[in-house]
């Protein structure tokens, strides 16, 4: 049986919540987590995003100048979603297993504290990643080795341990939700 993927990270992700008081404000009930095909294998590129499903002021639509737009409805399991992290496969399953927890945690990290459906914002002129992604990220290292130590469940994250093809061979395949089309669209 293939590994469900998508299964497989929402575990982990509700184990990091009930360990990580920086991210206990993520309800995973509203969060979709699914993985999209990376263009090109190889460790360059995005490894992973998180989608908002709501505007500021958690509308689903807002009137700009050229039109309005309004963000995708996802529901699952009949509850409407308010965020999508997705994964690029395979790229994201062949970074070294550090690179992949922190990866994990900083997508979880960009959920607002509001929980409202919108992203965390931080003061400058890069608002999503403190101004610095190196500084951002070495942050979220800090909150992996604290969810690491204060963990019961290991077993949780062994998956990540082995690489795309490795996981593949070992389950006949890999399956979960796949994403696209998660931008907002212009409907006026």
């Amino acid at each position: 049986m293939p590994l469900n993927f998508s299964d497989c990270m929402r575990e982990l992700m509700r184990d990091i919540v009930g360990a990580c008081a920086e991210l206990r404000h993520v309800e995973l009930s509203r969060v979709a987590v699914g993985f999209s095909q990376a263009r090109h294998t190889g460790l360059h590129g995005v490894f992973a995003t998180t989608y908002p499903l709501r505007f500021p002021g958690g509308q689903r639509t807002v009137q700009r100048p050229h039109g309005t737009y309004e963000m995708p409805r996802v529901v699952l399991d009949g509850q409407e979603m308010l965020y999508v992290i997705e994964f690029r496969l395979p790229r994201f399953l062949d970074l070294a297993f550090d690179q992949k927890m922190v990866t994990v945690v900083h997508e979880m990290y960009h959920v607002s504290p509001a929980f409202d459906g919108t992203l965390r914002r931080f003061a400058g002129g890069k608002p999503y990643h403190t101004g610095s992604r190196r500084r951002y990220d070495a942050a979220m290292g800090t909150l992996v080795t604290a969810y690491l130590t204060a963990t019961a469940r290991p077993q949780l994250h062994a998956f990540l341990r082995q690489d795309f093809k490795a996981l593949r061979e070992a389950h006949g395949g890999i399956s979960g939700c796949r994403v696209r089309g998660m931008r907002p669209r212009r409907i006026a």
